[in-house]
C-alpha cells in the first residue's frame, strides 16, 4: 500500500464529494434508475436470487477474514505455540476490519448520520427527506444509508490483497475494488443506498485500511513488530487459558500440576 493508493482514494472522495456537494440531485438521478415509477418501489428489492447472492457476498468476506480469526483462537488455546499466520498480519486484518467496517462505519456513521436510505425518501415514495451526502440532519434514527455498511465490507478485502505478492498484487487490488464496488452497486439497485453511501464507504475504508497497513508495515521499527506482536499475544492469553485449566481441573476432581513432576529434575 503505498502513496499512490492513497492519493487516488483521496482523489476521487475529493471529486466525488465536491460533485455531489454542490449537485446532490445526482445521487437521485442515479438511484432513478432502479426505481419503477409504475409500482413506486425499486424494481429488484424482492428479488430472492440478489438476495442469496449479497449472502454470498457476505460469506466470502467471512471466509477471508477466518484465517486471522482462527490464529487467533488457536493462539488463546495453546498460547505457547507458534502462530500459523504471521502474527502482523492477523493484526492489520482484525485491527484494520474492527476500525473500518466495525467501528467508523456500523457504529459511528450509519448510527449518527441521519441520512434516509432510498427507498425511505419522498421521491421514491417513501416518508422522508432527501439529504446530500454531507448532512448528517436527517430523519433516519438509525442504520441509516450514509455509508454504505455491506460495500465497506467488500472493500475492506484491499486489505488481505495488501499481504498478496507483490508480482500479482495489483490484480488482486482491483479484484478487491471491482469486489467492493459489485457489492454496492447491487445495495443501490434494491434501493439500500445511494451512490455516494457506496464510494465514501470504499473511500473511507481504505483510508482506515491505508492507516494500520502503514502503522504496521511502512513506519519506523514496523520490522521488528512481528515477534514483539506475537509475544504480547501470548502473554495475553496465558492467564486466562491457565484460569480455564484451573477450572476443568476443579471440575474433573484434580488440580493442575504448578511444580516438577515426583521424581523429575
Amino acid at each position: 500500500m503505498n502513496r499512490t493508493g492513497l492519493m487516488i482514494a483521496l482523489l476521487v472522495g475529493g471529486i466525488v464529494g465536491l460533485l455531489f456537494g454542490f449537485f446532490p440531485a445526482l445521487d437521485l438521478k442515479i438511484s432513478g434508475l432502479f426505481f419503477d415509477p409504475a409500482t413506486l418501489q425499486f424494481a429488484l428489492r424482492h428479488d430472492a436470487w440478489l438476495g442469496h447472492v449479497r449472502d454470498a457476498c457476505m460469506w466470502i468476506v467471512a471466509a477471508i477474514m477466518a484465517p486471522a480469526g482462527l490464529a487467533v483462537a488457536a493462539k488463546c488455546l495453546l498460547p505457547a505455540t507458534r502462530m500459523r499466520v504471521p502474527a502482523r498480519a492477523v493484526v492489520f486484518l482484525l485491527v484494520s476490519f474492527a476500525l473500518g467496517p466495525g467501528l467508523l462505519v456500523n457504529t459511528v456513521l450509519k448510527e449518527h448520520w441521519g441520512r434516509a436510505r432510498p427507498t425511505d425518501v419522498r421521491e421514491f415514495g417513501g416518508p422522508n427527506r432527501f439529504g446530500p451526502w454531507w448532512d448528517p440532519r436527517g430523519d433516519c434514527p438509525h442504520n441509516c444509508s450514509f455509508v454504505a455498511g455491506e460495500a465497506s465490507g467488500a472493500f475492506w478485502t484491499v486489505a488481505p490483497a495488501a499481504l498478496a505478492p507483490a508480482s500479482g498484487r495489483i490484480f488482486v487490488y482491483a479484484a478487491a475494488v471491482a469486489f467492493g464496488s459489485a457489492v454496492g452497486m447491487l445495495r443501490m439497485a434494491v434501493g439500500a443506498h445511494f451512490f455516494t453511501d457506496v464510494a465514501f464507504a470504499g473511500v473511507l475504508t481504505f483510508l482506515i485500511v491505508w492507516l494500520v497497513h502503514a502503522a504496521l508495515y511502512r513506519w519506523p521499527k514496523a520490522a521488528l513488530l512481528d515477534g514483539t506482536i506475537e509475544r504480547a499475544i501470548e502473554r495475553a492469553f496465558l492467564p486466562p487459558h491457565a484460569a480455564l485449566l484451573r477450572f476443568f481441573a476443579r471440575r474433573s476432581g484434580r488440580e493442575p500440576s504448578t511444580g516438577p513432576h515426583p521424581g523429575g529434575t
